[in-house]
């Protein structure tokens, strides 16, 4: 009877201590391993071990410092867009005269055939509006006015188209493609008796539409812009 009542004593001991361990593991270092005391064990290395019960809300220093607020990313950067490429079209296409006509006194000295420094610069802006441009062949036509004999007349027409066909020629229009020929005095832009009376200042200068050499394109269309 004696040994019983000491079991029964001893039980109710152990059972009247139960509410202190379970009270020490309620407080702040719920969920790590503490001893008899409720004191946290810690390893030699200053390590703590967590039980069954540890959550991240059971975070306790020295074992578990506290984490520290993420810093605020910075705001991205504003994107810049470009603006769009902006292509600018091509000029259109100039139509290229079918007939130009260029006065034998710009081109040429009176009763001359030697192309001036003047009328080189013109016929170089004809070759470049030609450069590009779709034609099927040239024609150099030289004129003169009434004063002279038919036959002077009708050489120095031929030799002042000649001159404007070499000209053409060395600033790249291909020889083939370019005919001269002259027409002397017979295709007079004056009417009759416009511009009558004798050899004089007066009656040459009005005589001047008739000295002059016209180039026709045949067959042309178009010219780039240049």
């Amino acid at each position: 009877m004696k040994s019983l009542k000491t079991l029964v004593m001893a039980t109710f001991a152990a059972t009247a201590m139960l509410p202190v361990t379970v009270m020490a593991q309620d407080g702040r270092d719920q969920g790590y391993l503490i001893d008899t005391n409720g004191v946290v064990v810690q390893s030699a290395f200053g390590l703590c071990w967590h039980d069954s019960e540890w959550t991240p809300n059971s975070i306790a220093a020295p074992c578990d410092p506290a984490p520290r607020p993420m810093a605020a990313l910075p705001a991205p950067a504003p994107v810049v867009t470009a603006p769009p490429l902006v292509i600018a079209a091509p000029a259109p296409a100039k139509p290229l005269p079918k007939r130009m006509s260029f006065s034998a006194d710009a081109l040429f000295a009176f009763d001359k055939s030697t192309l001036k420094p003047e009328g080189k610069l013109m016929l170089d802006d004809l070759a470049r509006q030609l450069d590009g441009a779709t034609y099927d062949g040239i024609l150099a036509i030289g004129h003169t006015d009434r004063f002279g004999s038919n036959e002077y007349n009708q050489k120095l027409s031929e030799r002042r188209a000649a001159a404007v066909k070499e000209h053409l020629v060395a600033r790249g229009v291909a020889s083939n493609r370019i005919t001269a020929e002259g027409k002397g005095e017979s295709q007079p832009e004056t009417k009759p008796g416009e511009c009558a009376g004798p050899r004089s200042a007066k009656v040459i200068a009005c005589l001047q539409p008739d000295r002059r050499v016209d180039v026709e394109m045949n067959g042309a269309t178009t010219t780039g812009a240049r």
